[in-house]
């Protein structure tokens, strides 16, 4: 993520200028929040958006002294709960937790989407990413990117890659990579993270990109082959695991990202308010240990920080879209 490296320092001197501008706000934003806020998590109970959106919403009741309610409104791969986000009254007292998925990918597989991200929503703050992990079979002869792009290359029949289904990030890594890569791979959609891991080591397929959460428990176990996590620097959860670019692919950096989104026309002093108190609750140690122990690295950062981010991500995701020719049905 060259656009928006997290530094931790940064947010936390960040906080304090906007700890002294919030002093010059209008007299609305002074007196936001003043009933309860809704945060609309748009996928059910128990995943990673749900998770996010209960540690943003209790930091957030605590710093505001009014009750965040996250309302889960799943269904649709999210496109109900961000649809009724963005039909939100724009006051600040509805919110979305929004992803790669449905904020990036979803629009771009979708132009019938009953919502538009660039008409409908402001971003407030890109919270977190999780980096992907590049794994393959460990028959397959090499031992960092490089060695598995010069592997690919010299095979008569195309490898095969694993998914979690169609059009899903995992899928669209893939593709980013063989055309990053000028390699041939086939693709295999699973039906989600834990099918696609035993697909690939079952050695079913050879490749897998896959986020760093859901594997980083069997890196070490010999039943896949780790090559680079796909990041710009290296993770925590395995500090001895190169980048992609330091093994073999500068430029390769694949992530899942949440983030807290405003509908369009939500009071800019009110936005401002609302990102500088994420800023500050992720500056705080309390923070980030309450997205580190679900595998979320913490990003941060201004509204204006966050829609340039995103731009980022919505290009990239486009043109893996378009190149891939990936549709839905």
């Amino acid at each position: 993520m060259k656009k928006f490296p997290p530094n931790i320092g940064k947010w936390a001197g960040l906080a304090a200028v906007l700890t002294i501008a919030a002093a010059a706000m209008p007299v609305a934003a002074q007196s936001y929040p003043n009933k309860p806020v809704r945060l609309i998590a748009p996928f059910p109970p128990g995943g990673a958006v749900d998770a996010v959106a209960r540690i943003v919403g209790q930091n957030l009741a605590e710093r505001f002294g009014q009750n965040v309610v996250v309302d889960n409104r799943g269904g649709a791969a999210g496109a109900i709960g961000s649809e009724l986000a963005a039909r939100a009254v724009p006051d600040g007292y509805t919110l979305l937790v929004g992803s790669t998925s449905t904020i990036s990918i979803n629009p771009a597989l979708n132009p019938k989407l009953a919502y538009n991200p660039k008409r409908d929503f402001v971003p407030v703050s890109v919270v977190g990413y999780v980096p992907h992990v590049l794994l393959v079979h460990p028959s397959v002869p090499a031992n960092n990117v490089k060695e598995f792009i010069a592997y690919a290359k010299a095979q008569k029949k195309a490898l095969t890659y694993a998914s979690v289904g169609t059009g899903s990030p995992h899928h669209l890594a893939g593709e980013i990579f063989k055309g990053m890569a000028g390699v041939d791979m086939v693709h295999v959609p699973f039906t989600g993270s834990g099918p696609a891991l035993i697909g690939l080591m079952g050695g079913q397929v050879q490749f897998l990109s896959i986020d760093m959460p859901a594997v980083v428990g069997q890196l070490g176990g010999g039943k896949v082959k780790p090559l680079g996590v796909a990041a710009a620097k290296r993770d925590p959860r395995a500090p001895t695991l190169p980048t992609v670019a330091e093994s073999g692919l500068p430029g390769f950096e694949i992530s899942g990202w949440y983030g807290i989104f405003a509908p369009a026309n939500t009071p800019r002093d009110v936005v401002a308010k609302l990102s500088a108190e994420i800023a500050r609750m992720l500056a705080s140690p309390e923070g980030r240990s309450s997205l580190d122990k679900i595998g979320v690295n913490v990003l941060g950062g201004t509204a204006k920080e966050a829609a340039a981010f995103i731009a980022g991500e919505d290009a990239k995701w486009a043109k893996a879209i378009r190149d891939s020719g990936t549709k839905i049905d």
